[in-house]
């Protein structure tokens, strides 16, 4: 889906630079990458006591229960009050975790106004068993509301393994994919059966997100969601796959003409053997950007060490750039750019720019936004695949780039 605010920036950039208003340009970038990176997204997360919702919350948000900043779980109901969980690298996304409804003394309808509905832009319904008769109620209210809301089975880990061990009592074969068939089939039946058109039912466990319905989940919510709230998603989504990945570089890749062009109007820095100049601190922000969105980042690393049991010294050794695990300063980022060798090739005009108009702009600006390009996607290029082999080697799969 394309966003609106790409066209719009765009076409305001290029008439400030064909009047030669330079300092517009800049202002119109700077803007537009701030509503890129700071749209707001919010997410109701609410499900009966001990349902999984809070440790859901922590999952999505790339925590272990227990960690600093994660939602407080347990078997009886610990959350009784709205409390808002901001995502820890990207905080304009933050799941809120709500009150069951079966611990409130509201109806559904006087419970969606209780915690402020109108704030969410959709709701995830979580239950470990059946879905209840509030669950329902709930999930109907939130349609007359123009809401979305999606159901999600939560602690299908313990399902299966609990149907394994039956099925070994009684000698029979396991077969995982039945079974998740029937407790799909079960839960979508049980809601039809309350009047709830065409539900569809995720099923999900916290503590292996890249495992059944949560990949399904995100694709859903990023097709559904209007376009600059799926941008926002997607680099808050875990990496829990090949395609989001591929995706986030996707993301990455859309708004690396603008970080070009600001660089290349910004407060320059010769390069070492160049006629050209750069903002490098421009470039700073954009490849911070690229280390957090792909879970290069040294906390993020550590925290997948501790979930997958793979020590953080294997998955330090596979990866190649230097730019991960470290904080990405002006020094290392020159190093990198340096490190790539001639010039030449990274100057020669290849870009069909829809930023810049390239007639009556400045022939060293063109050339100075074109490096910056193409630096910004080998780099990209650079830590996309170390994020697939992170990826590969934490859940110990092999997968072409």
């Amino acid at each position: 889906m394309e966003d609106p605010l790409d066209n719009k920036a765009a076409e305001d950039i290029k008439e400030a630079l064909e009047n030669n208003n330079q300092a517009l340009a800049v202002a119109k970038i700077q803007e537009y990458l701030e509503k890129k990176k700071n749209t707001p997204l919010n997410i109701a997360v609410t499900g009966e006591a001990g349902s999984g919702k809070s440790s859901f919350v922590n999952a999505f948000r790339g925590l272990d229960d227990g960690d600093d900043g994660a939602a407080p779980t347990g078997c009886v109901e610990t959350t009784m009050e709205v409390t808002a969980y901001p995502h820890p690298n990207f905080p304009n996304v933050t799941l809120w975790d709500l009150p069951g409804i079966g611990t409130t003394k509201f109806p559904a309808d006087k419970y969606l106004k209780h915690v402020g509905f109108e704030r969410f832009d959709f709701f995830i319904i979580v239950s470990s068993n059946r879905f209840r008769e509030n669950d329902v109620k709930l999930a109907l209210e939130i349609h007359k509301m123009k809401k979305k809301f999606y159901f999600v089975r939560s602690k299908i880990d313990n399902d299966l393994r609990d149907e394994e061990r039956r099925m070994k009592k009684k000698k029979s074969q396991f077969n995982a994919e039945k079974t998740l068939k029937e407790i799909r089939e079960n839960c979508t039946q049980g809601l039809q059966q309350q009047h709830v058109e065409s539900p569809q039912v995720f099923l999900v466990s916290s503590f292996d997100l890249h495992l059944y319905d949560f990949p399904l989940l995100g694709k859903t919510l990023g097709r559904e969601l209007p376009a600059h709230k799926s941008h926002a998603l997607l680099l808050a989504m875990p990496t829990i796959s090949l395609e989001v990945i591929n995706k986030k570089k996707e993301a990455f890749q859309s708004v690396i003409e603008p970080w070009a062009l600001l660089s290349a109007l910004g407060a320059a820095i010769p390069v070492p053997g160049l006629s050209l100049v750069l903002d490098v601190e421009v470039l700073v922000g954009a490849v911070t950007g690229y280390v957090i969105g792909f879970g290069l980042d040294d906390p993020s690393l550590r925290s997948l060490a501790n979930r997958s049991n793979v020590p953080l010294d294997d998955l330090m050794k596979i990866i190649v750039s230097p730019l991960a695990a470290k904080e990405t300063t002006r020094d290392l980022v020159m190093e990198v750019i340096l490190s790539f060798g001639s010039a030449a090739e990274l100057t020669t005009a290849e870009v069909v720019f829809r930023w810049i108009p390239l007639i009556g702009t400045p022939v060293a600006m063109v050339s100075s936004s074109v490096f910056t390009y193409k630096i910004l996607n080998k780099i990209l290029d650079m830590l996309a695949e170390d994020a697939q082999r992170v990826f590969e080697r934490a859940l110990g799969l092999k997968t072409p780039v």
